[in-house]
């Protein structure tokens, strides 16, 4: 084979491996095989069955009538009787009976099941040789087959409905529905779950938790072509949303910083001002400005993301975070066990505790932290006794700089970025924040943080 040759054979090979990772490709590859699946273990399954079940159809049936019937018509009379007096001695239910008899006949018998008919309208007998009054023939109770003999005589013969109807028929077309039905259901729930639902599943969960601070892909690119072609869709929007959020952080940290220049200028040329309260006045908002900038500037810092995963003591952790709000005056208690290792951003976790505690030592006079172990990992629960937040207002006080209404505003009051702060740190460890009320009042804050 020349160069050329291999290098178009190559060419090919490398086409249809592409081909074949489509979807619609890949459906067609499982028809195919599905109906070779059918065209080989239907023949096998059938004479399987029939090995079980030794009954005639009715198609035999009428054979054998049609059969017995032409050597009756050149027989003698003499002969007929002998002959059918043979057939009955071998096992053979047939009778020979007037022609005229055949004007009894019916299509339908009381006796007759429902079920015999669904069977033999899903399964109707083939027309090969269709017996006198047609398949369906009944005389009396009985259902019979019969062939015309010759002008005047017929032979009848009885049809053992149960064994011949609900098993032969099924056994002879309904293996192959059977097989065929198993068969396709097999391979496209295998194709369902191998090609379609583990990848989207794995592209959910690579979604629900998704860092949009880390440049890195979030969507594994593999499988069928068109599960690729959306996670590279996801990927691109992924980075998309990333340098969005990067040039907005960017602008407001240049922002932030070029505040601070005036802001200090103001703070000294307030400080110079003579006493009084119009000096206190402009010094304590000029104070209030700078907290919010530096606010602002920790939240856009996102340093909590940033920081490693280590075995920490979360028992030590929040105990020495309720000991310093204790130590300058605040009535906050631990509650919970002495030692408990997790893994988790100690730093970060830190900081959210720090800022529940806060906010609860500002509207609550009693504030109590209960830490709990459980089944799949650690609840660290703040209540305090003030006035809670309305349920309207429990969604929008995590976004930043939301403050709830006046229950919990006062002088004390911060720039609505403690909460926001604490389920981004929340959510950086797959764990969930909740608000709920606490009876008679308050507010109980639940985190709920996973074992990794």
């Amino acid at each position: 084979m020349t160069a050329r040759g291999q290098s178009d054979g190559a060419f090919m090979k490398m086409r249809l491996l592409f081909t074949l990772r489509t979807i619609h490709a890949q459906i067609a590859v499982i028809v195919v095989l599905a109906l070779l699946i059918v065209v080989t273990a239907a023949p096998i399954v059938e004479r399987w069955l029939r090995d079980d079940y030794h009954t005639p159809d009715i198609e035999q049936l009428a054979d054998r009538l049609r059969a017995v019937a032409d050597i009756l018509a050149v027989a003698t009379p003499t002969e007929r009787d002998t002959i059918v007096e043979a057939a009955r001695r071998s096992g053979w239910d047939m009778t020979l009976e007037p022609l005229l008899l055949s004007m009894q006949f019916a299509g339908a018998s009381e006796g007759e099941r429902l079920t015999d008919r669904i069977v033999e309208w899903l399964f109707p007998p083939d027309d090969w040789t269709v017996p006198l009054g047609g398949w369906r023939t009944f005389l009396g109770d009985r259902r019979v087959v019969a062939m015309q003999v010759d002008d005047t005589s017929m032979i009848v013969s009885t049809v053992a409905t149960d064994d011949i109807l609900l098993i032969t028929d099924f056994i002879g077309q309904g293996t192959y529905y059977v097989v065929a039905i198993l068969t396709l259901v097999f391979l496209f729930s295998s194709f369902a779950i191998w090609s379609i639902l583990l990848p989207l599943r794995r592209i959910a969960h690579a979604a629900g938790n998704a860092d949009l601070s880390n440049d890195a892909p979030i969507f594994e690119e593999r499988g069928s072509r068109e599960i690729v072609v959306v996670a590279k869709a996801l990927n691109s929007m992924h980075n998309r949303i990333s340098v969005m959020m990067e040039s907005r952080t960017r602008m407001l940290r240049g922002i932030s910083h070029d505040l601070r220049t005036p802001l200090t200028r103001l703070r000294m040329r307030a400080e110079n001002l003579p006493e009084g309260a119009s000096r206190d006045a402009m010094l304590s908002d000029i104070g209030r400005i700078d907290g919010l900038l530096t606010e602002s500037l920790d939240y856009l810092r996102d340093n909590h993301r940033q920081e490693s995963i280590e075995r920490t003591d979360i028992a030590s952790l929040v105990q020495t975070v309720c000991n310093e709000f204790a130590d300058v005056g605040f009535n906050v208690e631990y509650r919970g066990p002495n030692r408990l290792t997790v893994n988790c951003r100690p730093l970060a976790l830190t900081r959210a505790i720090t800022n529940l505690c806060d906010n609860a030592t500002k509207f609550g006079r009693s504030v109590s932290v209960e830490l709990q172990q459980e089944s799949d990992g650690v609840a660290i629960g703040i209540s305090d006794d003030g006035p809670g937040i309305s349920g309207q207002d429990k969604e929008r006080v995590l976004e930043p700089f939301f403050k709830a209404d006046a229950a919990r505003n006062g002088p004390n009051d911060g720039f609505g970025l403690g909460l926001p702060i604490v389920a981004e740190i929340v959510q950086a460890h797959g764990g969930r924040l909740q608000l709920l009320d606490r009876q008679p009042h308050g507010l109980h804050v639940r985190l709920e943080l996973p074992f990794s």
